[in-house]
């Protein structure tokens, strides 16, 4: 399975357990540690690590073996690595501060890149 088809396997697990704004950042020209990243919202600590636990279950079942897991003793920002695709799960609030998408879709000239 190539990464772009991984991301997309994410983006269903995550809508599977009612993820709220899920976006996919493509950043294969930004970074050579993964190709693509996941961030989406959950709606309690406990929607974290579901939504978390269910990527975490398709993927294994598809033939990826998360490389690690962090921040799932909190659930406020859950990250899971699947080597190819970063997942990043995170209550509104923390999303919010840390923006992630918006640091991510700068481009070199520290323009907005588009995204998926």
């Amino acid at each position: 399975m190539d990464s772009k088809k991984l991301s997309e396997l994410v983006v269903a697990a995550l809508d599977d357990v009612k993820a709220n704004d899920i976006v996919t950042l493509d950043v294969r020209n930004m970074t050579s540690v993964t190709d693509y990243m996941v961030v989406a919202s959950g709606t309690s600590n406990r929607h974290v690590k579901a939504l978390i636990d269910n990527v975490s279950e398709k993927a294994r079942e598809a033939g990826h073996r998360p490389i690690g897991i962090e921040g799932e003793e909190g659930g406020e920002w859950v990250l899971l690595d699947l080597q190819d695709t970063l997942v990043h799960v995170m209550l509104p609030k923390v999303r919010e501060f840390y923006n992630l998408e918006k640091l991510w879709s700068l481009g070199e000239s520290g323009e907005l890149a588009a995204t998926d």
